[in-house]
């Protein structure tokens, strides 16, 4: 970094970002962490210290440090820092057993640790399956062998760090979240985070522009996309963030109505959980303006009560780690709580985004047909880390191939089914599980639903729910059957239907399926059948 951007056009790098908001806006608070509160100059101060701090621990351009812990300021602290000498930030999920926190450590080549005091315990334990020796930073002190961070910090030199860094170097890698198998690293560049930003606008995009005036509430876990990506939106904008350690509906609804909240992400289970919260009906929203959500479909029963609650505008977004998050959107012009046929839809590619759908040979469909979607986007990933072999079949041509099965219509929205893998087979039918699930939320007994496949030796594949009923409300399996064959075709329909207390879900909200398909399919050799 040798000069300040001209202007916010020109930022290109997160290192430049800083830098210019550091400059322009030096006193403006950018951080209110549980009331600690950092401006946009000490920010880049920090930054520009951590950097110095890291170069002498031996870490360069292209080195890697992980961050173990919950959602914090000093967390954009450590990803700028890192991101100002040209290495590159990995956030580990802080729910993932020890052998799991290893093998990420180890297949990224972590040199440096920054754990939260919550977690010391956890990084010990990993310390003993390191492939190599990883310099640790205690995040809140205290610890008897690990320096605090601020201390560390605060003893490093504000010098200019002079590094080149440039818009195609990696920045964040993000690990995938290994529902199957070990997870992948996604290298996502610096220009996944600004080249976006070059596209003009859409007329139905005023929700996409930030400024100083905004505060945006930041509470989706910082390891995914949907939490730091959402972040860096804000920070580009120069805005204010509030960021809570972890989402909590009475704590987030607390935080929108006294810091003036005016706009926030969240995934579809968390805004169920605060429409549900007794709290809500006596929260002041008048600020809000936008609700961005994303992550996982989300039923049109759900995206109703939640207009009528928040009354501000929604918006829905899709994409992935792979694609740096969002890479469409369904404007707040076309919800409406009356419902209609966009509702059901992921929206519209962003300014400098293509889509396709193909089948199983890679070949273009037609509107209306069903096949893989495949996103082209400036924000597109470099490549997993050390996997070519899964980046050849994943980064085709520059597009990302999602997995994920749905179609276009006419216009060009995306209409989003299932993974691929998640499609039920029954009777040489393929039945999409969110269509299911969407048709059956609307029963006032549901609180929560996932529809998996279960083996049936008639069918193949049988469709069972898995349903988790409201409170003080009751149903039976039957008038559940009967409420989805009203609104879908019988053979979409569940065959069965189990009743749990809560749908195991990872970080980001989506369901944990493959939990719940295990005992069904346990003894058989494969998934399906």
């Amino acid at each position: 970094m040798s000069t300040i951007p001209e202007s916010i056009e020109t930022v290109n790098t997160l290192g430049d970002l800083l830098s210019f908001h550091g400059h322009v806006r030096p006193d403006s608070e950018v951080f209110l962490y549980e009331g600690r509160r950092t401006t946009y100059g000490q920010f880049d101060q920090y930054v520009t210290q951590i950097a110095n701090g890291l170069a002498i621990l031996g870490l360069k351009k292209g080195s890697r440090a992980g961050y173990l812990g919950k959602n914090t300021d000093l967390f954009y602290q450590m990803v700028f820092g890192c991101a100002r000498l040209g290495a590159v930030s990995v956030g580990i999920n802080w729910r993932l057993a020890v052998p799991e926190v290893a093998y990420i450590l180890n297949d990224g080549n972590c040199e440096v640790l920054f754990v939260s005091a919550e977690f010391y315990g956890l990084a010990e334990a990993v310390q003993a399956h390191l492939d190599n020796p990883v310099h640790i930073v205690a995040m809140d002190g205290g610890h008897q062998s690990w320096p605090d961070f601020q201390t560390w910090r605060d003893a490093q030199s504000t010098d200019e760090v002079t590094v080149d860094v440039s818009t195609d170097d990696v920045a964040i890698q993000m690990y995938t979240s290994g529902t199957t198998g070990h997870p992948k690293g996604v290298q996502l560049p610096h220009r996944c985070f600004f080249d976006l930003h070059h596209y003009e606008p859409n007329d139905d995009m005023d929700w996409n522009n930030w400024s100083d005036q905004d505060v945006s509430l930041v509470a989706m876990p910082s390891f995914h996309i949907g939490g730091v990506g959402y972040g860096i939106w804000g920070l580009y904008g120069g805005s204010r963030l509030v960021i809570m350690p972890e989402f909590e509906p009475g704590g987030a609804l607390e935080i929108i109505q006294n810091e003036g909240i005016t706009k926030t992400f969240m995934v579809p289970a968390a805004i169920r959980m605060c429409v549900q919260h007794p709290q809500a009906a006596n929260t002041d929203f008048s600020k809000l303006r936008y609700i961005m959500y994303g992550a996982s479909p989300i039923p049109l029963d759900l995206l109703r009560d939640a207009i009528s609650t928040f009354q501000c505008g929604f918006i829905q977004l899709y994409g992935m780690t792979e694609t740096t998050g969002a890479a469409t959107y369904l404007p707040p012009q076309d919800h409406e709580v009356s419902g209609n046929q966009r509702m059901r839809s992921a929206g519209k590619p962003y300014p400098g985004v293509r889509l396709k759908v193909v089948d199983d040979n890679d070949q273009p469909l037609p509107p209306g047909e069903v096949g893989e979607i495949c996103i082209y986007s400036p924000a597109n990933m470099t490549g997993y880390w050390n996997l070519p072999e899964a980046t050849e079949k994943t980064l085709i041509e520059g597009y990302v191939y999602t997995g994920d099965a749905g179609y276009l219509d006419e216009d060009g929205y995306v209409y989003v089914h299932d993974r691929v893998k998640d499609m039920i087979v029954s009777g040489g039918e393929n039945v999409y599980p969110a269509e299911v699930e969407s048709a059956m939320f609307g029963h006032p007994a549901v609180s929560d639903i996932a529809v998996i496949g279960v083996p049936d030796e008639r069918w193949g594949e049988a469709v069972k729910a898995v349903v988790v009923l409201a409170p003080g409300t009751s149903a039976t399996a039957d008038e559940l059957i009967g409420y989805a064959r009203e609104r879908i075709a019988a053979y979409k329909c569940p065959k069965t239907i189990d009743f749990i207390e809560e749908l195991p879900r990872n970080p980001s909200g989506k369901v944990l399926k493959r939990e719940l398909r295990a005992p069904y399919w346990k003894g058989m050799d494969r998934q399906v059948n």
